[in-house]
């Protein structure tokens, strides 16, 4: 059933943004570089498969940089900051979704160098299930970038502090889960967009 949710609704999604998708892509192609950011994430059995984002930065290039990004960061770009602000930037991973590398609900896929940061019991127990676009992390650090840029040293205080409390609640989500309650993520995140915000 999940699965059929899944495919239903990110091919409507796609069908009914596409209008906006394809504006984005256009803005992005005339601001030079490639439309959309690539990148390795670990997902369902802890295989690894490339995330969609519409690019947000001037190079894509993340060799021997950190891989986390606070809003203050210099190499996001103008109409990337834009896109970021209202997540749009995320709409690509839809296309994750319809392939089945994802979710639409489900503990957020992480990149390989903070995954091997968890505990292997943990590690074994998120991959279980197919990561997902929003779920209790995603809700709970909506401005995780404006809580980054506050900091001395950004990664520091993402492996420190946000990464194993993102696991908490990605363990939570898997002991939880179920339709009704991925279905009111969905809404409170639609909600989060538009500054609304919903207890679930």
């Amino acid at each position: 059933m999940k699965r059929v949710f899944d495919i239903t609704v990110s091919f409507f999604g796609l069908l009914f943004l596409s209008p906006v998708i394809f504006v984005v892509a256009g803005l992005l192609k005339l601001d030079g570089g490639p439309v959309l950011f690539k990148q390795e994430r670990v997902g369902l059995n802890g295989k690894r498969f490339k995330i969609f984002k519409f690019r947000s930065m001037a190079t894509d290039d993340s060799i021997g940089r950190a891989q986390v990004t606070a809003e203050n960061d210099p190499r996001i770009t103008p109409l990337g900051r834009l896109l970021r602000k209202i997540k749009i930037d995320e709409l690509p991973q839809l296309f994750n979704v319809l392939k089945g590398d994802m979710s639409l609900v489900g503990p957020r896929p992480e990149v390989p160098r903070y995954v091997a940061l968890w505990p292997e019991e943990d590690r074994e127990k998120i991959h279980s299930i197919r990561p997902g676009i929003t779920d209790y992390a995603t809700l709970y650090y909506h401005d995780e970038q404006a809580v980054l840029a506050r900091a001395k040293d950004p990664e520091k205080a993402y492996v420190l502090d946000i990464v194993p409390h993102k696991v908490e609640l990605y363990l939570k989500y898997v002991e939880d889960r179920n339709f009704a309650l991925d279905v009111r993520l969905i809404v409170a995140t639609l909600a989060r967009l538009i500054n609304r915000k919903i207890w679930i």
